[in-house]
């Protein structure tokens, strides 16, 4: 039976619709969104005095910005439309993390079908073969979760106020630039912070940002390994972003190394994408991208978490669990306490 002319419009605007983001990220790379808003209009040249970039190269993005409805061409050069203004980065609810997915994707999905006809499974690694993707990994997380965590995430914990109250220590493994513990230390101001990361340069990031912040006189940033955890004192509050399906093969060990360095009554909160109970849900809209993204951390070695999984782990090294579900049941924050609730 040939393909219908229905199916083959609607594989084609996907495929339009994948391109369109796929020029929006040659421009979120470059900076194109935030240079045109500074100087727009502005011609390919103009564009390559302002940044520093090749003029070929930019003549032929404007022409395809054009051709994707990112710019508009005036007597006076090229300037943003709507939609082009909406991958600005300096927006709180920018749209550039979108531009990520199709290119991370189509690295991924190559990974994935290489690897799939030998079962090898490369690791971590994959993400350093990107470099450009790489660095955009810690701002992508901040922009799409901080709002999240900031207005929903952090009302619905008051352990961090009680922390406040102390000047106690938090610990995030894994702190990538280390938002979620600018984002502690806006709220909370005597709360102290210390993020790990086992890559230089996130660690870097992290110390530029606090320091611009004016936070580094109460947070520091230092490389350090998930399993050594060479903490100084007693710990408050470990956190972990995202990033224990990425350790979970070792997680036991983890676990109890945190629980050794807690404080009496302290907590461990992990926040994961909430992996679903059956199937069918994956059939949701919402949770397609997670279903893809799954096969793409199998390439790494991991995989995604149910809540359940976590609160077993939790109760196996002595923390009474919690499980706190938000963005509609796709976001799961898992707490396990120490003893008498902080």
């Amino acid at each position: 039976m040939p393909v219908s002319p229905e199916l083959r419009n609607q594989v084609m605007q996907q495929a339009q619709g994948m391109l369109a983001l796929q020029v929006a990220f040659v421009g979120v790379a470059n900076d194109l969104f935030l240079a045109l808003h500074d100087h727009g209009p502005a011609t390919p040249a103009a564009l390559a005095a302002a940044t520093g970039l090749d003029a070929g190269y930019l003549e032929r993005w404007c022409d395809v910005a054009y051709a994707t409805g990112y710019l508009d061409d005036t007597a006076d050069g090229f300037v943003l439309t709507e939609l082009g203004d909406a991958f600005r980065s300096d927006l709180p609810d920018s749209l550039w993390p979108v531009a990520l997915g199709p290119v991370m994707g189509g690295h991924m999905a190559d990974r994935a079908a290489s690897c799939m006809r030998d079962g090898q499974q490369p690791g971590e690694a994959v993400l350093s073969e990107r470099p450009v993707l790489a660095e955009f990994f810690g701002p992508m997380l901040e922009t799409r979760f901080g709002g999240l965590f900031r207005a929903q995430i952090l009302d619905a914990l008051p352990l961090f106020a009680d922390v406040d109250a102390r000047a106690g220590l938090v610990v995030d493994l894994g702190c990538g630039n280390g938002w979620y513990l600018r984002a502690l230390a806006e709220r909370f101001p005597r709360l102290r912070g210390l993020g790990l990361d086992g890559m230089p340069q996130n660690i870097d990031g992290a110390r530029a940002l606090a320091g611009a912040a004016g936070m580094d006189d109460r947070l520091a940033f230092r490389l350090g390994d998930l399993h050594g955890l060479a903490v100084d004192e007693p710990v408050s509050v470990f956190v972990m972003n995202r990033a224990l399906h990425h350790v979970w093969d070792g997680r036991r060990a983890l676990m109890e190394v945190m629980v050794s360095r807690l404080t009496p009554g302290g907590s461990v909160v992990i926040w994961e994408p909430r992996w679903p109970d059956e199937r069918a849900a994956l059939r949701a809209p919402g949770l397609r991208p997670m279903a893809w993204q799954n096969l793409a951390e199998h390439v790494q070695g991991n995989r995604f978490l149910r809540p359940a999984e976590i609160e077993a782990e939790y109760r196996a090294v002595g923390l009474e669990p919690r499980t706190l579900l938000f963005a509609g049941g796709n976001e799961a924050v898992v707490v396990g306490t120490l003893g008498a609730g902080l």
